[in-house]
């Protein structure tokens, strides 16, 4: 996962790391990656129990696990150094750590300096264990390009619906146009800083399915490569929205052949049947997603 270099995130699992049972059945679910969260989804006096039951799942987990991470606390609440103390035996187990409520670079920053301590100390190779941002209030949008191009740690960003929400005094919605602006900024942030794309924040509605699918399918359409799921339910909508549908695919397949017809004849830009212009972005893009499914036309 690291800098977009293999297959995109497109479901992000989280779970609480309080319950070691919940933590390994989302190990063994389909998912691409999974988060044990020692942030918000534990209280404040189960957190030293957390974090002994999320390094013995970690230490533990089997080779054919999903990639792992861990949500760890915020820089801010003077809960970080415990949290790193607790993990540096499992870092070399870890793909990396997600840092939450990022408002600027150096929040990313003290995270990658104890990390290089870590690794230092146990022997790891420096700058294996990657970094996420979640970007969840106005402050961390504004500083967004900052922020991706803070460390060479860090993957990609995250969007965080509920705490921007909450900053902004609005109401989350599956079509999410109250933070059409907020989400396109990461977009832009992580293009520019050459990272991933970012990875969409859950849909707070477990029981809509319907919902979760149309949140999905616009955080695709604004360049989005996957989405965090709360509930192993949310799963199948949301990597059904972002993967290509039947009509995309045949539409690529049929883009990158007429080009290849062309170019055989000495010609960059064409036109289709229907009108579509052709050159060779739009052909990067068809075989992009033709790379991403697989498809080896």
């Amino acid at each position: 996962m690291a800098n977009g270099t293999t297959a995109p995130v497109r479901t992000l699992l989280f779970v609480p790391g309080s319950t070691r049972r919940r933590i390994d059945k989302a190990l063994g679910l389909d998912a691409s990656a999974v988060a044990i969260d020692l942030e918000d989804a534990v209280a404040l006096d189960e957190k030293p129990a957390a974090r002994a039951t999320v390094a013995e799942a970690v230490a533990e987990a089997l080779p054919e696990a999903p990639p792992l991470l861990v949500r760890v606390n915020g820089v801010a609440t003077g809960l970080l150094d415990a949290d790193l103390a607790a993990l540096a035996p499992v870092v070399p187990r870890l793909h990396g750590l997600i840092v939450p409520m990022c408002a600027g670079p150096d929040d990313l920053r003290e995270v990658a300096a104890q990390l290089d301590a870590i690794e230092r100390a146990h022997g790891v190779e420096e700058g294996s264990t990657r970094l996420v941002a979640t970007i969840e209030t106005a402050r961390g949008v504004v500083n967004a390009l900052a922020i991706a191009e803070a460390t060479p740690r860090l993957d990609w960003l995250v969007f965080g619906p509920a705490d921007m929400a909450h900053d902004l005094g609005v109401e989350p919605t599956a079509e999410g146009a109250e933070f059409l602006v907020a989400r396109s900024t990461l977009v832009l942030a992580s293009r520019a800083a050459g990272i991933a794309a970012p990875v969409d924040g859950p849909y707070l509605r477990l029981d809509d399915d319907e919902g979760c699918a149309l949140s999905a399918r616009v955080a695709r359409s604004l360049g989005y490569q996957g989405k965090m799921v709360l509930h192993p339910r949310q799963l199948a909508p949301v990597a059904g929205a972002f993967a290509p549908t039947a009509d995309e695919l045949a539409r690529a397949r049929a883009v990158v052949l007429a080009f290849a017809e062309a170019e055989a004849r000495g010609v960059s830009s064409l036109r289709l049947d229907d009108g579509t212009f052709i050159d060779y972005p739009v052909v990067y893009r068809a075989r992009e997603i033709l790379r991403a499914a697989g498809d080896d036309a």
